[in-house]
């Protein structure tokens, strides 16, 4: 009976410790997101998962966020009507205003449409 429990503890100890090691695993890729007031911000529409589409985008947006509260609750502002409503704060990430494509970009040339020189 003794050697039973005994393997009974050390099993529950091995469970918890494999528990803790993988919570830090999951918590060590956790991206933490923070807004500020009067941020712009896109909102996941997670009613597309309904009518999926390969081409619609999942974030609406942009709204401008009005307060930030505990717990990850944030109240952001339709610019377009005015309306305010609270969202769950995961749900956001930020707007890139001003996003310029030209910067960095390459013309791309096909070698196989280019001008052979004839022999």
């Amino acid at each position: 009976m003794n050697k039973l429990d005994e393997l009974r503890r050390e099993s529950y100890e091995n469970s918890r410790i494999y528990k803790e090691r993988l919570k830090l695993f999951h918590d060590k890729n956790i991206v933490r997101k923070t807004v500020e007031p009067h941020q712009k911000v896109l909102l996941y529409s997670s009613r597309l998962h309904i009518f999926p589409g390969k081409l619609c985008s999942r974030w609406t947006g942009p709204f401008i966020v009005k307060a930030v509260y505990p717990y990850g609750a944030v109240e952001i502002e339709n610019p377009e009507n005015g309306k305010i409503f609270k969202v769950n704060g995961q749900s956001l990430k930020p707007f890139l205003e001003n996003f310029d494509r030209q910067e960095g970009s390459e013309e791309l040339v096909d070698s196989l449409y280019r001008d052979v020189p004839s022999a």
